[in-house]
């Protein structure tokens, strides 16, 4: 069978195809299984419950069910659940915005690939742009969404900071960071997947002032961070203007399934949404924005995430990292500091394979991760540091996370002694 050019974007290997499929394959193994690779947050128990209870209340609404079941959605997303998050974002931030600025897909990856590729790519006077991505690893769905042949990413090395206790963090290296014609938009995630990196304030406000001064949009990432879910451990503000689009999800609550992506930013932008889901899939889906609506109304959502999904990440990161610091205290292993997110970032200094080779034989144990090269869009050295990474998801049950970071100290003190 034949298929088109743009089809052979779907033949090429991918990191996300890889991650999805490792998912896949983990449910299936015969043998026990250590899933610390994926992106799949963790069951909190009273999270579910309130997610339940508040469906079935959903559901018992005959009205309310005909409409979120049985008919399609406004195709720029539930006018009440925008009218609910814009009243939310400005009584909590002070921002200055209605629910024209608010405009839901179908998962934050859909919105992401919608935007990139409005604002990278060939344009009507012939330039080529493209999204500069100040500070690389970044996310490893990014990479593949670009509609062009030609590479729509410019990634950027950061700096490393090497602190105490064997941690170390990225920093946007503004020194060498140059913004030109070519460049379409900036995008930051914070926190970052796959590092847990929470880029600083003044960080981010330079690159708000940066992306103003060269009148491009600054795209912000926020599927683990603020407003919500709100996964960061660390001080951090956010921040939001009609030059920003931040991207939001409502994955990270808990409920990937409802694939329901959300995006705030300058009506213009939110009407370009309208159009693409009125297209490509008539409508976003409304089983989230309903659900959310009733989380928003009550003032459920923000306590959820102030008393149960912060605390509960906080727990497990600080879990995982004294299992490293335990069973890793020998090796020459690094772990970027923990400020958010549901990821570890370990970097084996010198590590005698490369990091796809460590991936794929603890894979032969049973113990998922996810290789650090492919976090690295736009990226084109050969930087030795991507080989040598790999990202860890503690959201699993502590008894599969001990294990798991057990077999990748045993595996990697064998690979440092037979040097």
């Amino acid at each position: 069978m034949q298929f088109s050019a743009f089809a052979q974007r779907y033949q090429r290997h991918s990191g996300t195809v890889q991650l999805m499929d490792d998912l896949g394959h983990a449910r299936s193994a015969t043998g026990p299984v250590y899933m610390l690779g994926g992106g799949n947050p963790a069951h909190i128990p009273r999270v579910d419950e309130i997610v339940q209870d508040t469906l079935a209340q959903l559901v018992k609404d005959s009205s309310v069910f005909t409409r979120m079941i049985g008919e399609y959605d406004n195709p720029q997303g539930n006018p009440r659940f925008a009218e609910a998050l814009a009243d939310t974002l400005r009584r909590t931030f002070g921002w200055q915005l209605t629910a024209d600025h608010i405009a839901i897909t179908n998962g934050s990856q859909s919105s992401f690939g919608l935007l990139f590729n409005s604002f990278a790519g060939p344009y009507a006077d012939g330039q080529f742009k493209q999204i500069l991505l100040p500070i690389t690893p970044e996310y490893v769905g990014y990479t593949d969404v670009g509609l062009p042949s030609e590479n729509i990413f410019d990634g950027r090395r950061p700096t490393i900071e090497c602190m105490g206790n064997k941690r170390f963090k990225y920093h946007v290296d503004f020194d060498a960071l140059t913004i030109d014609s070519h460049h379409g938009a900036i995008c930051v995630s914070r926190p970052t997947n796959p590092t847990g990196n929470v880029i600083s304030d003044t960080e981010l406000t330079t690159l708000q002032r940066l992306s103003r001064d060269a009148n491009i949009p600054l795209i912000i990432d926020g599927a683990y961070g603020l407003p919500f879910p709100g996964m960061i451990f660390c001080g951090a503000t956010p921040i939001w203007d009609d030059n920003i689009i931040l991207c939001l999800s409502l994955s990270k609550l808990g409920l990937p399934g409802l694939r329901t992506g959300i995006v705030v930013a300058d009506p213009s932008v939110c009407r370009l949404i309208r159009n693409a889901n009125a297209i490509n899939s008539l409508a976003p889906g409304g089983v989230g924005p309903a659900l959310a609506t009733a989380l928003l109304e009550n003032n459920q959502l923000m306590q959820l995430c102030n008393q149960e999904i912060r605390p509960f990440y906080q727990r497990k990161a600080e879990h995982a990292l004294n299992l490293i610091d335990a069973t890793m205290a020998d090796l020459p292993v690094r772990v970027h500091r923990a400020e958010g997110a549901l990821f570890l970032w370990l970097w084996f200094e010198n590590l005698p394979i490369t990091a796809n080779e460590l991936y794929q034989r603890l894979v032969e144990k049973g113990v998922y991760v996810i290789p650090g090269q492919h976090f690295y869009p736009g990226l084109d050295d050969d930087w030795r540091h991507r080989h040598e990474c790999i990202r860890l998801n503690y959201a699993a049950a502590d008894a599969d996370v001990e294990k798991g970071i057990r077999i990748i100290a045993e595996l990697a003190r064998s690979l440092y002694t037979s040097i």
